[in-house]
């Protein structure tokens, strides 16, 4: 199951973390990846005082996001990183690794996030393809826009062919580890949402208690 985000960003904020791109040195993102075979983009230094930033920001939009909590359960982040694809660059098709580095405990990659900041007509190609058996879905938002997917998806970002792509990245450890689960839990709290009022007292009650009990039965909080 896949969320998209239309408005994880306000425009204001796109427009900043652009500027703050633009001083933003980039390295070869096969830094954080050496063995890839099929890595061929740019990462942020993330010793700058521009990522620092870039990374708050992207982080408190995700913090905040009502979509976000609902979709991930979010108990842990990696630090957001912005990451460039010029010309010819591309991220072949992967599976996101299942530790981030951070701090004393990693951070379980149960979720990835790719977060757009490009206006689409400044750039062609790039599009994010998430393989789904025999077929694969490719996103490409405006910017603000955000997409969220199970980190064990195999996916890739085709070649970009015209421009610049740019975007920002992360990794969600889940509060409930087991995707099928964390998506019925999903389920439940959005239909209880849309149909709170067509239901008694009572069932709300019972349903909320149900919820509740799962949630606890399946969630690692620790």
């Amino acid at each position: 199951m896949f969320q998209e985000i239309a408005d994880l960003l306000t425009s204001d904020e796109v427009e900043d973390l652009r500027g703050l791109a633009r001083g933003v040195k980039f390295v070869e993102g096969r830094i954080t990846n050496p063995h890839s075979k099929v890595k061929n983009n740019l990462h942020a230094d993330t010793r700058g005082l521009n990522h620092q930033q870039a990374s708050e920001l992207l982080g408190h939009a995700l913090a905040r996001h009502a979509q976000v909590s609902a979709f991930a359960f979010p108990k842990r982040m990696a630090p957001p990183v912005l990451t460039k694809y010029t010309v010819g660059m591309n991220y072949g098709v992967h599976a996101d690794t299942a530790f981030i580095p951070m701090g004393t405990r990693p951070v379980r990659a149960d979720l990835s996030c790719t977060i757009f900041l490009n206006p689409l007509e400044d750039y062609d190609g790039g599009e994010l393809s998430v393989h789904l058996g025999s077929r694969a879905l490719d996103f490409r938002l405006p910017p603000g826009g955000a997409v969220i997917y199970p980190s064990t998806t195999l996916h890739e970002v085709r070649p970009v062919t015209r421009g610049e792509r740019l975007c920002g990245i992360t990794f969600i450890e889940s509060e409930i580890v087991d995707r099928v689960s964390r998506e019925l839990l999903f389920e439940m709290n959005d239909v209880l949402a849309q149909e709170a009022d067509r239901l008694s007292w009572d069932g709300i009650t019972r349903l909320n208690y149900i919820r509740s009990s799962l949630q606890r039965q399946w969630g690692d909080a620790a």
